[in-house]
């Protein structure tokens, strides 16, 4: 080991992917080097102890975007790349300030977008058509930089471009493209310290932080718009409550897009956190709407609650299926693989998979795309009520605890309503009222603290007990319904019946824990 007190801690060594489609995590710098700039001292970089013989290789690469540049917006690119060890489609998703997931897939055809990437992009594009943006032609001389075992800490990329805008015409003085040289730091097994520890260095060889974010992006010069990522907004105390909302949706707004492409490639639990991502944002619009113009706030939740439905239909298919087969599990062999088996895996599994193409084709729809157009619209520019910029700690206690008062007032109705249809209707109700005081508690964590968690835990509680009696209850009636049918052998109905009393215990059972949870909920207030 060097006497430098630097000592990297390497990043794990990515798994391979399938050739396919390769995903990695891309973290890297740039610097534009000045006209006397010469290369870097590399040995000067405390933890580098040798470097490779430096590579020559030509890339060319065309960018393509949306009409009204909406992948450059959101700091998205993509690109197909000749040249090099990783020639293809390159797809890159912002993660950080230095950090995007880059997602590759083979050349194909020049101005034919793989699908995969495009199940990807669908939640961003939104029905727009992608076309080539601008092409870069890059001479490219790689160093790489090691550490004192031998381990490949980074590359140092010297580049010398030229870049041709393909849309419209070329802006006054640049008919013959642009030209420009920058330096690339790109880390391969070292951590995020190598750029720190290397800027002193670089500095030193006469360059300075690129002022853009991409190569493209300076390609495109003025025709680049803003970007839409302004940093997460993080609502104070004594802040307006609107900022409650806004931070609340924005975080929930994230996780539909990225749930999106993972519903598209049918990833396992995507649906659950989909669907999970639009409850927790059509409940925080319903606790905080009288915050907001009453007509915006109620059209959001009504396609909110629109695209739950359609989420939800193949999850619950699922959840059904996998509940009842394991209940079938616990019985004799005889029975637990016969037709009984057969029937249940063929129903649920075709109510699953019709429900599933329901819901892709509805990711594939415009009222969908308007959807996420207006969500972000609410985000970007809320309709408020002068009530909004009231105190985010006393407003949102008050506005938390009148959901208390809803659920309160749930819960009597259901003890006054007799045993049956009826009252298990009346306990999901009080379940969906529990997840909704929940979702409310969760966006007043930050200035609530230790009383909003507690809440919050509360409220989960009573939703996961109540949530196996909804369960017990639906699986019931399934089953009630199979016993039922005509032409049934007598041992198949037997054993319906058997799984129906088993789910009536089930009810029964989360009932009376529903008894012992629910004082919990009653007792917690949010303060001001």
């Amino acid at each position: 080991m060097p006497s430098s007190p630097w000592h990297w801690t390497l990043r794990p060594a990515l798994p391979p992917e399938p050739m396919a489609s390769a995903e990695s995590t891309e973290s890297e710098r740039k610097y534009e080097p000045g006209p006397t700039a010469r290369a870097p001292r590399f040995l000067d970089i405390p933890g580098v102890e040798h470097t490779g013989e430096p590579a020559e290789m030509l890339l060319e690469a065309v960018y393509f975007d949306t009409p009204d540049m909406e992948l450059a917006r959101r700091a998205i690119t993509l690109r197909r790349r000749t040249g090099g060890p990783d020639d293809g489609w390159h797809l890159k998703l912002p993660l950080g300030p230095d950090d995007r997931q880059e997602i590759h897939a083979p050349l194909g055809q020049p101005d034919d977008v793989p699908p995969r990437l495009l199940e990807r992009l669908a939640a961003f594009t939104r029905g727009r058509e992608l076309s080539p943006t601008a092409r870069l032609t890059t001479r490219r001389t790689t160093t790489r930089l090691y550490g004192p075992s031998g381990e490949h800490l980074a590359d140092f990329s010297d580049d010398h471009v030229h870049a041709a805008q393909l849309r419209g015409p070329e802006p006054k003085g640049r008919e013959q493209g642009a030209h420009w040289r920058e330096w690339e730091l790109e880390l391969v097994h070292a951590t995020p310290e190598l750029f720190r520890a290397a800027e002193p260095v670089i500095a030193a060889a006469g360059a300075r932080p690129a002022g853009h974010s991409s190569k493209v992006a300076r390609a495109l010069g003025d025709t680049w718009p803003a970007g839409t990522n302004q940093g997460p907004l993080r609502p104070r105390k004594n802040g307006p409550v609107r900022d409650v909302v806004l931070a609340y949706l924005d975080d929930r707004i994230t996780e539909i897009l990225a749930n999106d492409a993972e519903v598209r490639r049918e990833e396992p639990e995507a649906l659950h956190h989909m669907r999970s991502a639009v409850r927790r944002t059509r409940s925080a619009l319903a606790i905080y709407r009288p915050l907001f113009n009453k007509g915006a706030a109620a059209r959001l939740e009504d396609e909110l609650r629109w695209i739950g439905r359609v989420l939800g239909r193949p999850r619950d298919a699922e959840v059904l299926r996998t509940r009842i087969l394991a209940d079938l599990g616990g019985l004799p062999d005889e029975q637990s693989s016969g037709p009984v088996r057969g029937q249940i895996e063929h129903e649920l599994g075709a109510k699953y998979d019709g429900g599933y193409r329901r819901a892709l084709a509805a990711l594939d729809s415009s009222r969908y795309f308007l959807l996420l157009d207006a969500l972000e619209d609410f985000r970007n520019h809320p309709p408020a009520k002068a009530k909004a910029e009231r105190k985010a700690g006393k407003a949102s206690a008050k506005l938390i605890n009148q959901a208390i008062g809803r659920l309160e007032k749930s819960e009597r109705k259901a003890r006054r309503t007799p045993d049956g249809p009826r009252h298990d209707k009346a306990l999901h109700k009080i379940r969906k009222d529990a997840k909704r005081l929940r979702h409310g508690a969760e966006t007043a964590v930050p200035f609530h603290g230790k009383a909003a968690r507690k809440l919050r835990k509360s409220a989960h509680r009573l939703q996961e007990v109540l949530g196996r009696h909804q369960d017990a209850v639906i699986a019931r009636e399934l089953l009630a319904g199979f016993a039922d049918a005509p032409d049934l052998s007598e041992s198949s109905k037997a054993i319906y019946q058997h799984l129906a009393r088993q789910e009536q215990d089930t009810a029964e059972q989360s009932q009376a824990a529903y008894e012992k949870t629910r004082k919990k909920v009653w007792k917690r207030r949010l303060g001001s």
